[in-house]
């Protein structure tokens, strides 16, 4: 944002009123909602705690009613006339406003606070889960922090520019080009069509508050290693702290286990014997408390968790280069999972459905899911730790797609660095969840660009995880895996004596269900169907292709398109408003439990239809 815009902005807002939360606020009318739709409310907007591996007891969500305008890109002023429902994107149903934005339009939020009484003489946190694209904030008119990235959460100090007694005045900016800037957007497009969606500009995560002292822990990094039977807790700390120390002890259940110290900044390594492995059978976590201390006084608690997973590659009894989960060969089944709901578009209704699609994934027979193009909330991580489900995390792509089969694209510097940042934190930002086995920094050379550097970028920030160099069709020779794209297919490359072979997208089977769909007609899948069984039917042909491949090529792993029907695309396993499955649950269950490890049941009983 430019400084002339910075230095005016402030002085012009109009400072209305806020309205009382949800006097006038209803969710627009959209083509099509959840069951999850209806509980969605200004008092309840995702009111859980956001980042479930680093909790504090003491925190204020700012979740709800938040005054809106939308003015020119380079407007000096905006005068609030309407609200929206935070954190729902401004073009979802469920932000009560529905609106395209542009390239040449500023998103402006505004809402007041109060700091809890017993937070004086702490420092306070402003932490946002995720905002796209590029932000600025105010405290009480002055400029507090910038980010500049869609995805990656990022946290403010504005301990010196509050009011400890009476009201706060928090303004936030944001500007969105989607696609036409060349930044990270995954699937988002300003005209939806096909295989790309409607965007997410502005807030689309929760933003919340805390109070720390002056001393806390600014962020954990966990590292379990399965051969050695250790884990060990990395504590970030502001600088000048050689005399605290951090503290961290392991809890199975309630009990605590092991416990063990060392100077902050340091690292702590504990050994648990004989330990639990976490697997999609067994998705064991064991509690973690991490204590900042001064002496004998706590200055900072966290608590977090942890599963003692490996993943990594290694040869089968025939001779093939397998996946392996835990030192043993583990064949991967999932599907693409884009992560978008009807109503909310980036961000899920509620945090039961952002559930939901990880149980129902599950119940199908499933062992892992590739998220495509997208990153989640930290919840949606925490229910696939905590139930079970293996994820091949993709980078959100951008640079307008350009790629090529035989070459990488040229990048500006300005994209590059972009592109590197967000990738990065990424890689940081979601790092401790035992869930995630594989990143996946291209798609089909979508913006695919030093590919072998990016690859090896990668395995220094995480040499724990697996990296596919590319997803379909732009494979470089690099990486832990060749990662092949068949339509309907299935098809395995050929195998490797150094890389897995993975088969990173088949299937596609289209059918639209009536009253179920984004749009009446014009819908799209690789293949149309007309009813559930012949959908079914031939599911169950293509499984029965792909077991050959398993045991004859030394394939590794399939990922079916996909999980829910995405607008017009309809080859979702489910439907986009996750009222059906359109196939035929026991009969899919079945064929994909057969010759794969079993995952246990789910947890939770869901309601569940059936296309007919």
């Amino acid at each position: 944002m430019r400084t002339t815009l910075n230095s005016l902005i402030i002085a012009s807002l109009c400072c209305t009123s806020a309205w009382a939360a949800g006097d006038s606020w209803q969710p627009a009318q959209g083509p099509l909602k959840t069951r999850w739709a209806k509980e969605v409310s200004p008092a309840n907007a995702h009111p859980e705690y956001p980042r479930p591996q680093m909790v504090r007891e003491e925190w204020l969500n700012l979740n709800g009613i938040w005054d809106l305008a939308i003015s020119s890109k380079d407007a000096t002023r905006a005068t609030f006339d309407t609200q929206i429902l935070v954190p729902f994107p401004v073009e979802s149903a469920l932000s009560g406003v529905m609106r395209k934005v542009s390239e040449n339009d500023r998103i402006w939020y505004r809402r007041l606070f109060d700091v809890p009484a017993k937070w004086r003489g702490k420092r306070v946190l402003l932490h946002f889960g995720a905002v796209d694209f590029e932000t600025s904030v105010w405290v009480n008119s002055k400029q507090v922090g910038q980010h500049r990235g869609g995805y990656d959460g990022f946290t403010i100090d504005i301990t010196d520019t509050m009011n400890l007694l009476g009201e706060n005045e928090l303004v936030v900016a944001v500007w969105d080009p989607t696609d036409a800037g060349t930044q990270p957007r995954g699937k988002q497009v300003r005209k939806p069509k096909g295989i790309w969606y409607t965007p997410t500009s502005g807030i689309w995560q929760t933003v919340w508050l805390e109070p720390v002292n002056a001393a806390y822990i600014t962020d954990l990094k966990i590292t379990p290693d399965v051969d050695a039977g250790t884990v060990t807790i990395s504590a970030s700390t502001p600088p000048a702290l050689g005399v605290c120390t951090v503290e961290a002890t392991i809890h199975s259940g309630h009990k605590a286990i092991y416990t063990g110290s060392a100077t902050a900044g340091g690292r702590v390594t504990l050994s648990l014997n004989k330990a639990r492995l976490w697997s999609p059978e067994d998705p064991y976590l064991y509690n973690l408390t991490v204590t900042l201390k001064l002496g004998n006084t706590t200055l900072d608690k966290v608590e977090s968790y942890f599963g003692m997973r490996k993943i990594s590659l290694g040869k089968d009894a025939k001779g093939f280069t397998r996946m392996m989960l835990n030192n043993k060969p583990y064949f991967q089944l999932g599907p693409l999972d884009q992560g978008f709901w009807p109503d909310g578009i980036y961000t899920a209704p509620t945090d039961e459905a952002l559930r939901y699609d990880i149980e129902m994934t599950k119940k199908l027979g499933m062992n892992m899911a590739r998220k495509h193009v997208k990153i989640e909330p930290d919840r949606w991580y925490y229910w696939c730790d905590k139930l079970g489900l293996l994820v091949w995390q993709d980078m959100p792509s951008g640079d307008k797609y350009i790629g090529t089969k035989g070459s990488d694209i040229t990048r500006t510097s300005e994209s590059a660095k972009e592109f590197e940042q967000e990738l990065t934190a990424l890689v940081q930002g979601r790092g401790n969840h035992p869930s995630i086995v594989m990143w996946v920094p291209y798609n089909e050379g979508w913006g695919q660009w030093d590919t072998a550097r990016v690859t090896e970028m990668i395995k220094k920030l995480d040499p724990t995880r697996l990296v596919d160099n590319t997803s379909g069709w732009a494979d470089r020779g690099v990486g832990d895996v060749n990662d092949m794209h068949k339509y309907p297919g299935p098809g395995a490359p050929e195998p490797e004596t150094a890389r897995a072979t993975v088969l990173g997208e088949f299937g596609g089977l289209g059918l639209p269900v009536g009253g179920h769909t984004w749009q009446s007609e014009k819908n799209w899948g690789y293949r149309s169907f007309t009813n559930a069984p012949a959908l079914t039917t031939a599911y169950i042909d293509l499984i029965a292709k792909l077991l050959p491949l398993i045991d004859e090529k030394g394939l590794s792993a399939a990922v079916y398109t996909q999980t829910t029907d995405v607008e017009v695309e309809v080859n979702g396993l489910m439907t986009y408003d996750r009222e059906l499955v359109k196939m035929d649950l026991k009969k899919v269950a079945a064929a994909n439990r057969g010759h794969f490890p079993r995952p246990p049941k789910a947890t939770q009983a869901v309601p569940t239809g059936s296309a007919k």
